[in-house]
């Protein structure tokens, strides 16, 4: 039995290691054969689903919307399955595992759970493309033993588009929150771009929106054009007084404002309806009070929609279709005008 290559392995240390085996073997087994389970247990141990997971993170950071440093791909992971099965090998990780720690929440919290299911997956496929005998499909076992989930995603609540002037007009104190959830309504944009909107994103009526701020497009390395409306700028000379390190929404103490500034200002308004609802009050108003085309709608919101041979051919973001749209919304939110309009008489002409 090999104990190691001097001078690797000293003198001393030898002597200890032999004194070590030979004991083994008074006790009538296998040194070798102890040697190399007890290497293959390490191994095991080596490679924690907590250390699995941070890896996996970190392969995958370049492909999450600002390096991932907003948590949100690895919060599910790391609340609701990392402080249980954190320090198991990933080896050992079966469908029983994954259905005791998830159980708790699966139907009561069924959308944090989904995530925390597929980041787990993720790790577990990770860890087999590392070389580890793990069983890939033990997420999926464990979703047959959990079953269906009984909670239903509900759309977050929005005021209806007819209420909306009536709320617009309410927000006339000029603070940061108001003037943010302004420019939130009229740009119908997510929260996230607006909250980290900078003055040297806008130029005349166009507002550019890097491409890494927008959630969910395909075409991920374009930016994203907003044309602001006469309503629109109006807001922004009103906020530029409180503008810090470039940013138009500043936070109090630092940075900009935080996710929940807004919703808890509508809340503390008795409102049940959210921010990110003012999307589907824009969205209802041009299917209910114009005749806009779809795919010039769906453009305002920053959807991407169509086959890929389609998206292949379309070059066009419908800009000067948006503007018209745009600076419609903005007169219906602040003149409440209720008419309905033809958007579009002909191609390429809008009145």
């Amino acid at each position: 039995m090999g104990l190691g290559a001097f001078p690797v392995v000293s003198l001393k240390e030898a002597r200890e290691e032999a004194d070590k085996w030979r004991a083994v073997v008074r006790q009538g087994k296998d040194p070798i054969k102890q040697r190399n389970a007890e290497k293959r247990d390490a191994a095991r141990h080596m490679h924690l689903l907590q250390d699995i997971a941070k890896d996996a993170f970190e392969s995958r950071k370049a492909e999450l919307k600002g390096d991932g440093k907003a948590g949100r791909w690895w919060s599910p992971i790391e609340l609701h399955v990392l402080p249980k099965l954190g320090k198991v090998p990933v080896a050992e990780i079966d469908q029983r595992d994954i259905r005791d720690t998830l159980a708790p929440i699966w139907h009561d919290k069924a959308h944090t759970a989904k995530k925390a299911m597929n980041r787990l997956g993720i790790c577990i496929r990770h860890a087999a493309a590392l070389g580890l005998d793990v069983d890939i499909q033990a997420t999926d076992k464990a979703k047959a033993l959990l079953g269906k989930q009984r909670h239903k995603t509900q759309n977050t609540p929005a005021v209806p588009w007819q209420d909306v002037p009536a709320f617009y007009q309410s927000l006339n104190e000029g603070t940061v929150t108001e003037l943010a959830l302004r420019l939130l309504i009229l740009t119908a944009v997510r929260s996230a771009p607006l909250r980290f909107m900078r003055l040297d994103q806008i130029e005349g009526d166009i507002w550019t929106v890097p491409a890494e701020a927008m959630k969910g497009r395909r075409d991920a390395t374009s930016d994203f054009r907003v044309p602001l409306s006469t309503e629109a700028l109006g807001v922004i000379e009103q906020a530029k007084p409180f503008a810090r390190d470039g940013y138009l929404f500043p936070g109090v103490r630092r940075g900009v404002i935080s996710d929940a500034t807004m919703s808890k200002y509508m809340a503390r308004r008795g409102m049940t309806a959210r921010p990110h609802g003012f999307r589907s009050s824009f969205r209802d108003w041009t299917a209910e009070a114009t005749q806009t085309p779809r795919e010039v709608a769906e453009t305002c919101l920053g959807h991407v929609s169509g086959g890929a041979v389609e998206l292949a051919y379309r070059r066009t973001d419908f800009l000067e279709q948006r503007r018209a749209l745009m600076e419609r919304w903005g007169l219906h939110v602040r003149l409440n005008d209720l008419k309905v309009v033809r958007l579009a008489q002909a191609p390429g002409s809008l009145v």
